[in-house]
């Protein structure tokens, strides 16, 4: 079994943990208070649990907040984040007083929800409820997988737990039990969630609508539950992590009886106390009833400040007992714990790329979804870090790697993961593996299915993480299966998330350059948009423009002859494309000089100086936009000069190609929309 660190602790007296416990709570309350703005409750409620956590259990460095093998505590509840900045505040890390007082100010690092990379020591955005309980099942995932690749016959240096405190809310969300049901499976023992059962919710009472036994619910999930009545008895809630920690093959939901407004004469146990401040009289009565000076306001007294900052040299000398047993690790396995460093810092290593697929004419047609499949297989042999799967699709989105085995409880180096039907679930775990660090996450589905996963995809673009999302089955080329299953929107909707970059390929080809986009993507997500059926390759020796064009979202893929004019230009993206180069060749016979567009990011398109832009798309010229999508998307480049040939309703049950043939993506009616559009422009010029 693997080593775990006991953090030896010297308790404090009882009238201190108080005063430390009391510190806590008027530290959220005075922030919130101040700001006019915010979600006392819950700190008022929760923060005896919390210090029980963070003063007797958590492994963590103040003066690191990102060592490796640190445990990571989620607030799933982001709502309560003032409890969060008052432990990091007084335990050390980089979080003045004066950001609490700044608490929901622009700039301040004290934001309304917590967000990842603004404040030191947050470890997920949260607020959205049941985002974050997720965002840990991913991040005790990480935990395990590699400790099972980079842990030896004693040498232990991925040991750690995740942490979560959760809520109702969080638990109410249906996104909770996809994510509680996939953790039971895999019976993550190092998950261990503190759930603070108040009893409320913004519209009263949780009788109004959650009346089930939430213990039952998760023990039939697997997990291993416990139960505490009197949410201020430290030591009971202590007791309980204790055991929490020593089941090592089912994680933990350790339900608390709290009492959200927790001391407030006239708010405890109400409504009235979650989102709004307490108001300047009831401050002074919670104060009072609860034996806390009323002036000043953000006080912290000497003996509890001197007590919270424990932490500072407690977690040193964790580390600092980590760091002799990696370099120990080290001498005996250098290339193993070079390996470690490079992942945890997402480096990625020389030739990674080297032996990328290139496709010929003689290989078509090819799917995308096939061409991705045959990719991922040669990145993963040279980016052994590469883990995921799908939710139940893989034989239709070809992202399993091969021989590389399945991630199961008895088989914790297996890099295939079997997410089940639970796309919200999917998205949130992915989060979490990458904010751990030490994995490249990819996950995929039919694209019409993203719309189950967009807000944890949201939240991954917010965060900044390197996701990868692979959507197949991208239009209503799809057929037969019908209007429920045909993407019309999901397109338009994932290109409107800032921070998202959406790569639709052309053809296999550019699927391989644009999984390169992807796997170099450090600062936030990738969504792959890709076939199922098969399409033409494009021979790279016609047209090498593609391997340098697709890092650039567009580029010049067939031009007008040299010397002469380009009467229109028509931007196409994925399958169109194809249609795109056939009405080409009609056009040159009918006169008419185009030059052909692939638009495989319109994303990064926009990111390019104006000069290539205006190079790609010189102002002026006629454009013809093609794509088997929502035209809403390119409203952005209307004017005089521009028409689209889109998807503006819901498709139908037929073969793909009769689809395509009714909403007009034919060459004939690309012709025709040419000649109206070139018209139209000379009757306006």
């Amino acid at each position: 079994m693997a080593h775990s660190m006991t953090l030896s602790t010297t308790l404090a007296p009882p009238a201190l943990d108080e005063i430390c416990i009391n510190t806590l709570r008027f530290l959220a309350v005075d922030m919130v208070q101040k700001a006019n703005s915010g979600h006392p409750g819950l700190p008022l409620g929760s923060a005896a649990m919390a210090y029980a956590l963070w003063d007797r259990s958590l492994k963590f460095n103040p003066r690191d907040p990102l060592w490796p093998d640190r445990d990571r505590f989620v607030l799933s509840a982001g709502h309560g984040c003032a409890l969060l900045y008052a432990l990091l505040h007084v335990t050390g890390f980089d979080l003045p007083l004066e950001e609490l007082e700044r608490f929901r100010q622009w700039g301040s690092r004290t934001p309304g929800h917590p967000e990842y990379g603004k404040t030191a020591g947050v470890e997920a955005t949260t607020g959205p409820l049941g985002q974050g309980l997720a965002n840990a099942v991913g991040m005790a995932i990480a935990e395990v997988a590699l400790a099972a690749r980079f842990n030896r016959p004693g040498h232990t240096v991925v040991d750690h737990f995740t942490y979560v405190l959760a809520s109702d809310g969080d638990l109410e969300e249906g996104i909770s039990s996809e994510a509680g049901s996939d953790a039971g499976h895999l019976r993550l023992g190092k998950l261990i969630v503190l759930y603070a059962n108040n009893h409320i919710t913004i519209e009263g009472n949780t009788k109004l609508a959650f009346t089930e036994d939430r213990m039952a619910r998760f023990a039939a999930f697997g997990w291993h539950v416990q139960q505490i009545e009197q949410g201020n008895d430290i030591d009971a809630v202590a007791s309980a992590l204790k055991a929490a920690r020593e089941e090592t093959r089912r994680p933990s939901l350790i339900q608390v009886r709290t009492h959200i407004g927790y001391g407030s004469p006239h708010k405890q146990d109400t409504a009235a106390a979650h989102g709004e401040p307490l108001g300047v009289e009831e401050v002074r009565l919670t104060k009072k009833a609860l034996g806390w000076p009323v002036e000043p306001p953000f006080l912290i007294p000497e003996e509890a400040l001197e007590h919270f900052r424990r932490a500072i040299a407690r977690g040193g000398a964790a580390q600092a007992e980590w760091e002799s047993r990696f370099e120990a690790f080290a001498k005996e396995h250098p290339d193993l714990a070079a390996e470690f460093q490079r992942v945890i810092h997402r480096r990625l290593p020389q030739g990674w790329d080297g032996n990328l697929p290139t496709f010929a004419p003689a290989d078509s047609p090819m799917a995308t979804r096939i061409a991705s499949g045959k990719t991922i297989a040669v990145l993963a042999s040279h980016l052994p870090e590469m883990m995921g799967g799908s939710a139940d699709l893989d034989p239709s989105t070809h992202t399993s790697i091969g021989g590389a085995g399945s991630f199961e409880p008895d088989s914790l180096t297996g890099r295939n993961m079997h997410f089940g039907i639970r796309e919200h679930a999917m998205g949130a775990i992915l989060n979490g593996m990458a904010l751990h660090r030490g994995l490249i996450p990819y996950g995929g589905t039919f694209l019409i299915f993203s719309d189950y996963m967009r807000p944890p995809m949201r939240l991954a673009a917010m965060t900044g993480l390197p996701v990868i999302y692979v959507f197949t089955h991208d239009s209503i080329a799809m057929g037969e299966d019908g209007p429920t299953h045909q993407p019309v929107e999901q397109l338009v909707g994932l290109r409107a998330i800032p921070g998202m970059v959406v790569i639709r390929p052309a053809d296999s080809n550019e699927t391989v350059a644009a999984w390169r986009v992807a796997i170099e993507r450090r600062e936030g997500p990738v969504a792959l948009i890709l076939t199922r059926q098969g399409l033409p390759v494009l021979d790279l020796a016609s047209y090498p423009g593609i391997p340098a064009g697709v890092p650039l979202g567009g580029y010049i893929l067939a031009d007008s002859p040299p010397d002469t004019r380009t009467d229109v230009i028509l931007v196409a993206t994925g399958s169109e494309v194809h249609l795109a180069l056939e009405a080409r060749d009609r056009l040159a016979s009918e006169g008419v000089q185009a030059r052909v567009v692939s638009m495989p990011s319109t994303n990064i398109f926009s990111m390019q100086p104006d000069r290539y832009r205006d190079k790609v798309l010189p102002p002026g010229v006629p454009l013809l936009v093609i794509e088997a999508g929502a035209s809403l998307g390119w409203k952005s480049y209307v004017g005089p000069q521009i028409a689209v040939i889109g998807v503006d309703t819901f498709g139908a049950s037929a073969p793909g190609p009769v689809v395509m043939q009714h909403h007009g993506f034919t060459v004939e009616n690309v012709s025709k929309q040419t000649h109206s559009l070139l018209r139209h422009a000379r009757e306006k010029s």
